[in-house]
């Protein structure tokens, strides 16, 4: 976009993927943004706004400090990038390269949503709706289980590829883990790099995790907050004696659709939102 183009907040969050609120964070704590005012006293932001938030995220997802991260971020001289793929678009191109199994044409449209938005952007608007929307589908018999797994390999192998180094730094720790017998993942891989984008640094122990295990890694690992996470309620429920022993010792939160219905007898945060929101709650919610 033009730098000179005017964005209200709402807009810059769409376009950056980080939220109103930690984009007034940012503002107040780092004077990352320089908006003016409208006549009518509502900040409007820039394309060079827009760079120096996505320079903030790129040094963040490297491990920097977040104060160093804004002071690298405003010194460089970022050139305004070109629109991102409609993110309607995108989803159409990956379910047509997916069901005819064109995992070249899925990486050049990967390609070109990522050459223009940021992660967090790319997460929130097109890798988890389509994921979605290929679950929609299969349920009602328009998507094979071979499509299934053709695009969920191809969708981890790329979102593990960000992933890489995701437990270096000097931020928070988070341990993520499925439940027992839970193996759809790439929602917590997702939720992972959000907050990787946000200065955690992220265990990650993967699909049908004995709670035992979660447990003796916690131990190890040290995390701020332990989060598991099922698309099923069910699973959840059948282990809430070990859901239950393991929030005694840990600070442990619920994610996916799972926990949205699950019925347990014990209180804990539950993350059923998209990547990108649960991501700003959780660093909400993180010791300082």
């Amino acid at each position: 976009m033009p730098e000179t183009a005017l964005l209200r907040i709402g807009e810059l969050s769409r376009r950056s993927g980080v939220s109103p609120e930690l984009l007034r964070a940012w503002e107040r704590r780092y004077d990352l943004l320089r908006p003016t005012r409208s006549e009518g006293g509502l900040r409007l932001y820039t394309g060079a706004d827009l760079e120096r938030v996505r320079a903030m995220q790129r040094h963040l997802a490297g491990g920097v400090a977040a104060a160093e991260a804004a002071r690298l971020a405003a010194a460089e001289n970022v050139p305004a990038a070109e629109p991102a793929l409609a993110p309607q678009a995108a989803r159409a191109e990956l379910t047509a390269a997916f069901a005819a199994f064109d995992e070249a044409s899925a990486h050049r449209t990967l390609d070109a949503v990522l050459a223009g938005s940021t992660l967090d952007a790319a997460l929130s608007t097109v890798v988890v709706p389509y994921l979605h929307q290929l679950g929609e589908r299969w349920e009602n018999g328009d998507a094979t289980v071979a499509e299934e797994h053709f695009a969920s390999g191809v969708l981890r192998g790329r979102l593990f590829g960000f992933a890489r180094d995701w437990g270096r730094g000097l931020g928070p720790r988070v341990l993520l883990a499925c439940a027992p017998g839970e193996q759809h993942d790439l929602g917590l891989i997702a939720f992972g790099l959000a907050l990787r984008a946000r200065g955690w640094r992220v265990g990650y122990l993967g699909p049908d995790t004995p709670l035992e295990s979660v447990e003796s890694a916690a131990q190890a690992f040290g995390p701020a907050f332990v989060v598991v996470s099922s698309v099923s309620a069910e699973r959840l429920e059948a282990q809430a004696a070990g859901l239950r022993r393991l929030a005694q010792k840990q600070k442990l939160c619920l994610g996916g659709r799972g926990a949205a219905d699950a019925e347990l007898d014990f209180d804990v945060p539950r993350l059923t939102g998209g990547p990108v929101e649960e991501a700003d709650r959780l660093t909400e919610l993180a010791p300082r």
